[in-house]
Order: structure tokens, then sequence, then C-alpha cells
């Protein structure tokens, strides 16, 4: 159940993967609505599994934190690495966040829950500082682009990931591999 230093347990192997597959998901709907606006319907599922990824992200780091010392070990490099998805992991919500109460339009529901309400009018700050801004020419979010950039860092963490594992350094089996 708990982490060694060899490999993660159960905990942190389900957290891992459920979150993974909520984040393929939630690049699957903005990728649809980008290329067909049609798709725009797929909104409150993304907005619902983005609140339950932020729950996620919570336990995620108090389990890391009761587990910080019997983790499997890393150099500095990966360190940093973890350091940065978890900080992308934390600001691409909070900003989904200050727009969505920002902009004053609907209140924000999980698979039809109430978790947020709406602000009782526009805050111009909170709607910017998550909102549309013009940049290179391209109408882009700090949202959106913050979420480009958490995805372009996993796609690398799972390059690396593979790579060590085919050196024969056995990465991939501390998250996923059998415990011996």
């Amino acid at each position: 159940m708990k982490d060694t230093p060899q490999y993660y347990g159960t905990v942190s192997r389900l957290l891992h993967w459920s979150m993974a597959a909520a984040f393929v998901f939630m690049l699957f709907t903005a990728l649809m609505w980008n290329i067909d606006e049609d798709y725009f319907s797929l909104m409150d599922y993304h907005k619902s599994v983005g609140f339950i990824l932020m729950l996620l992200l919570i336990v995620r780091l108090l389990w890391a934190a009761l587990n910080f010392h019997s983790r499997p070990h890393s150099g500095a490099l990966v360190k940093l690495g973890h350091f940065m998805l978890y900080a992308l992991m934390a600001a691409v919500p909070f900003t989904a966040l200050l727009r969505q109460y920002g902009a004053a339009r609907s209140e924000l529901q999980v698979f039809g829950i109430t978790v947020m309400d709406k602000a009782p009018e526009k805050i111009e700050w909170m709607n910017q500082a998550g909102g549309a801004h013009l940049i290179a020419g391209a109408d882009l979010s700090v949202h959106g682009l913050l979420a480009f950039a958490l995805f372009i860092l996993a796609a690398g963490h799972i390059l690396f990931a593979v790579i060590h594992q085919i050196k024969g350094e056995k990465i991939i089996n501390r998250i996923a591999g059998p415990r011996r």
C-alpha cells in the first residue's frame, strides 16, 4: 500500500494512473472543441473532470508528503521535472477557477452539483488572470497556455521514462511493474 525506496505503493499508483487517464480526457475534450466548435458541449465534462483532478492533486500531494522518506529515489533533474509537473497541475485549474468565478457568467457545477457560485458581478482582474489574451496574434488563454505546457512536460516525462526503461533502468516498473 505504501511507497518503498524501490517501488510506488498501491495508493500512489492508483492516483498516478487515474490522473493520467483524466488528463488524456482533458486533452481530448480541449482538442475536440478547438477542431470543431460543435464539441463545445463537452465543456461541462471538461470542467467536472478538471475539478476532480484538482482534488486528486491535493490527495496526491498529501500522500507524497506522508511517504516522502520512503519513496523511490531520483536525481535533481527528475525532482525538478516532477516539481514543474505538480506546479502546472495546480496552476491550470487555479487559472480556470479564477476565470470561472471572475467572469460571473455561471456557477461551477461538477457533474450537476454546484461547487462554486458565480461572482455577483464581473471581476475583471480575475477574468483576465485566467482569460484570453492576444499573444503572437492568437487569442489564447492563460489556462490554455499552462495546460499546453503541462501536456508538453508530461510528454517529456513519458519519453524519458521510456528511454530509461529501454536502457535497462526499469523506471516504469516503479509505477507499473510488479513489486518484489
